[in-house]
């Protein structure tokens, strides 16, 4: 005889694989689409639909993928995750655990269409424009301070400490941007004992997301040329688009990208 609240609470907690699915169909976006937009394997979004835990990575990606997956279709990322742990079998987590042995595991490269155009990611628009606006506001503050002062050596000598202080923090907002808003969640995993940083030069424009342990999103997206110095909980789940452009480091320790590349494109999962 079956048990009324024992098939409610069964019902209750593996409701997010629907709860994915449903949202997905009302905002009407196909899984292709999805997978384009987060850099996640469509095969993984249909596991996370299904609740086929045997088809995903190990837990802790497995569990960042079904955060951000909720996060895009507009759903409440705590409630997702929640339901997610009670019901990922016990037995396959001793497994997940496991497979970290490895220092670096492919985990696949992300399959793309050819013919999909580039996004842009509006908040890194936004964030060029106030970019310009501060640097032009304080470029006159400090020209507006310098006719007022009659010693104009030593003031030049402490606006440009300031400024070269408030450049550094300018900076951090544009790396903290491109990491698809993750500024918040970077700054606390820095402080963690066991976090490790990750650091990235583009020598031109490439598309690289990043992924850490917890869930979160260091960087997402089409990144323009520069240097990035992300940090969080390991392993990390790297997906690039173009290795010729990337130059990756772990821990100040270069990691040889052709070896984990099908064509121009990886994906893999990096610890130390």
């Amino acid at each position: 005889m079956t048990n009324p609240l024992s098939t409610n609470q069964s019902d209750a907690q593996g409701s997010f694989g629907a709860m994915l699915q449903q949202a997905r169909q009302n905002k009407q976006v196909s899984l292709d689409e999805a997978a384009g937009e987060l850099f996640i394997l469509k095969r993984h979004l249909q596991a996370l639909e299904s609740e086929s835990f045997s088809e995903l990575p190990q837990a802790a990606f497995a569990r960042g993928f079904a955060i951000n997956y909720a996060k895009f279709l507009g759903l409440d990322p705590a409630k997702i995750a929640s339901s997610f742990d009670s019901v990922y079998p016990n037995e396959l987590k001793p497994r997940s655990m496991n497979n970290t042995e490895s220092l670096l595991r492919p985990m696949g490269t992300l399959q793309r269409d050819d013919r999909s155009r580039i996004r842009f990611n509006p908040l890194l628009i936004i964030a060029a424009i106030a970019l310009i606006v501060l640097a032009v506001f304080l470029f006159r503050m400090v020209t507006n301070a310098a006719k007022d002062e009659q010693q104009p050596a030593p003031v030049a000598e402490e606006i440009t400490a300031t400024e070269q202080t408030q450049g550094a923090a300018l900076d951090g907002v544009d790396d903290s941007v491109g990491a698809s808003g993750s500024a918040l969640n970077l700054g606390a995993a820095a402080t963690a004992a066991d976090n490790a940083s990750l650091q990235l030069k583009l020598t031109d424009a490439a598309s690289v997301g990043v992924i850490d342990a917890t869930g979160t999103s260091l960087i997402s997206g089409e990144q323009t040329k520069g240097d990035y110095q992300l940090s969080g909980q390991p392993p990390f789940n790297i997906v690039i688009d173009n290795i010729d452009n990337v130059e990756l480091s772990l821990n100040q320790q270069p990691v040889a990208l052709e070896q984990y590349a099908t064509g121009k494109k990886a994906s893999f999962a990096l610890t130390p």
